[in-house]
This record gives C-alpha cells, structure tokens and sequence, in this order.
C-alpha cells in the first residue's frame, strides 16, 4: 500500500500550490504539471485521482472571481464536445496500463511545450482566424480525452478560444468555466473506475488548502504578474518531468 509519508506531501503540496495559481490566474494550460510530477513517485492512476478532487475545489474559488465574464457559447461549444471525448479517455483507461499512462502523461507534457513555443516562435498560428463553432465542438473533443487521462485539456481549449478574441479577463473566465464542468463531469466515471480510495481522500484532506491559496494567489496574480517567467519556468518543469515519464513508460 502506497504510504503517504512526508516525501509525498513535500512534493504534492508545492504541484497543488503551482496548479492553483495556474487555472486561478493564467488559464488552465500548465496546470496538469502537478499530475506529472506526482506520476514520477506513485502510480499515475493514484496521481490522477488525487488531483482531480483539488482541480475541482480549484475551479469552484476561482468561478466566483470571474462569475459572469465568460463567454457562454464558447463554453457550450467546448463542453459539448468534450463529453464524448470523456467517454473515450475512459474506454482507454479501463485497458491502459501503468506505464501507458506514464507515456501518455509524458507525451501530453512534452507536447505541451513543443506547442507553446511553437506558437510563440510563429510556427503555428492562432488567433489570426475566427474558428466556427464546429470548431470548437472538435477542440473539446480533444480536451475531454486530454482531460481525462493527464488533466491537461488546456491547449486544445486554448486553440479554439484564443482565435475567439475573447480578451484576457474574458478567456480567463470562460477557461474557468470549461474546465469546471468538465472536471465534475469527470467525478464520475473516475469513481467508477476506483480511482478515489480512501488513501487519496486522506491526500486530499491535507492538500486542500494548498489548493485554496493557490487559486486565491492566482485569481490576485491575473492582474499584476507577467506571464512570460512564470510559464518559461513551467516549459523547463513540463519537459523536465515529462522526458522523465516517457523514460519510466519505456523502461
């Protein structure tokens, strides 16, 4: 049985911390590292279950900030496809094994930072075209799948909002949104699939108030603190722990 002994707490308090600041002021895109750095010292099935009970409390701080400032039909379109696309990150959980779930962590997390400085390099473009709607029922297909299996639905909701020219208060709360429903949508067949134990309750008891001042640091942090040093440290962390990852999948 997994012991969760100070190591643990010293590791996931810091990830929840990082991950309550993240989706309360910067979106929801680096969120998932904590999932990855817990996937490094237990099993990445007892990570995920773990984190998704503080990304929820995370979501439910951070929605009453931004109550009201999100973009509805982006939201809608988003969660619409993401429903399925949670339906099919469950179909693979039932069959992944371990070490699968350590690839496709790691993938997910190297891949994250291949798109963010792509992006920012000018290699891909978003922004510069007005996605449909149909659109962005595809991109929540890929965030409900995403989701599911890393908690790292983030940049494909970012595509599809980004080249909506919400502003950056409006893609902050619609971001918010999206990702409070889909998560709690996720409560379910995560306790299907036996997911919560009682060793992640006990795991979340301690690490729910590392969750709370890491939204209420975030929601603060929207406002005054520039994003570029914050997500450059988390591009070296992602692709730090996600190398990491694919090389425990491998081996």
């Amino acid at each position: 049985m997994l012991t969760l002994d100070l190591w643990f707490f010293a590791i996931a308090g810091p990830a929840v911390l990082f991950a309550g600041i993240s989706k309360g002021g910067f979106g929801s895109g680096a969120a998932f590292a904590a999932s990855s750095v817990l996937a490094i010292v237990v099993d990445p099935g007892f990570a995920l279950g773990v984190m998704l009970p503080m990304l929820m409390l995370i979501d439910a701080v951070s929605l009453k900030s931004y109550w009201g400032r999100w973009h509805t039909r982006e939201a809608l379109l988003v969660i619409a496809g993401a429903l399925p696309g949670i339906a099919l990150g469950a179909a693979l959980y039932r069959i992944a094994s371990p070490d699968l779930l350590r690839l496709l962590i790691g993938t997910v997390s190297v891949g994250f930072v291949v798109w963010q400085i792509s992006a920012k390099r000018g290699w891909l473009r978003f922004g510069a075209r007005h996605m449909s709607d149909g659109a962005g029922v595809v991109a929540g297909l890929a965030v409900g799948f995403t989701s599911f299996v890393s908690h790292a639905g983030g940049p494909p909701a970012a595509v599809f909002l980004l080249s909506r020219n919400l502003g950056k208060t409006g893609y902050q709360a619609t971001s918010v949104l999206i990702f409070w429903a889909v998560n709690l949508t996720k409560f379910i067949p995560y306790a299907f699939l036996g997911m919560f134990t009682l060793q992640t309750a006990k795991a979340n008891l301690v690490l729910a108030p590392f969750a709370i001042l890491g939204a209420w640091l975030g929601v603060r942090a929207h406002r005054i603190v520039p994003e570029r040093l914050f997500f450059a440290l988390t591009y070296v962390f992602l692709t730090l722990t996600g190398l990491k990852l694919i090389w425990d999948g491998l081996t």
